[in-house]
């Protein structure tokens, strides 16, 4: 089956992905509590204080869940503040639906810039560091910064989105999330047996 991996500068990123320590846990619990809180002002909803018990509960299911995605998601927040940025990798079986509901997405969508991955080569990145807001409502809180990454290799679909905790400052992690983005590639196990017509020498 095939899965994602990249290669993350552990001075810069804490993955979620297989991270069951305690500076993992922290971190996932304080990107969290910043999705959550932008979720909840997105709906205008006033925060709440069982917000950090529902931060803390995701934060101790989420590298479960990643887990149990089999490599087909990876995350990663940002080591010195974890609520500046969160980054999500994605692969996904390019399935007619999937491919629907992309060209059905808003046009702002459509203003992407070439992007070339290491190993998945030419994909498409757009960057919206303060995005349209999705509301009229007076004094509604604008959605977050944020990126997206995007090949098509034909099967299957490589996304890889990132959310920013504050206007401001998103722009200066941008070139760490290009260089993130940029490692990712995808891993086919194959098993003896399994391909025919692939010859294989034996050492001897």
């Amino acid at each position: 089956m095939p899965r994602l991996s990249a290669v993350a500068d552990p001075e810069r990123w804490v993955p979620v992905t297989d991270s069951f320590g305690f500076g993992g846990r922290r971190a996932r619990k304080k990107a969290i509590r910043m999705l959550l809180g932008q979720a909840n002002a997105a709906m205008g909803a006033q925060p709440r204080p069982g917000g950090g018990f529902a931060a803390w509960a995701m934060s101790q299911a989420a590298p479960a869940l990643m887990r149990k995605a089999a490599g087909r998601v990876l995350v990663w927040v940002w080591k010195a503040e974890p609520e500046l940025v969160v980054v999500m990798a994605q692969l996904q079986q390019a399935t007619p639906q999937l491919r629907t509901a992309r060209a059905m997405m808003p046009m702002e969508y459509d203003d992407t810039e070439t992007f070339r991955g290491t190993y998945l080569g030419a994909g498409e990145k757009l960057f919206l560091p303060t995005p349209p807001p999705t509301s009229t409502r007076e004094g509604a809180t604008p959605p977050p910064p944020f990126a997206t990454y995007t090949w098509d290799t034909g099967t299957h679909l490589v996304t890889v989105t990132a959310v920013g905790g504050d206007r401001e400052r998103f722009g200066t992690v941008i070139g760490a999330v290009d260089e993130l983005a940029r490692s990712l590639k995808i891993v086919d196990d194959l098993a003896m047996g399994e391909a025919p017509g692939v010859l294989r020498l034996d050492p001897a």
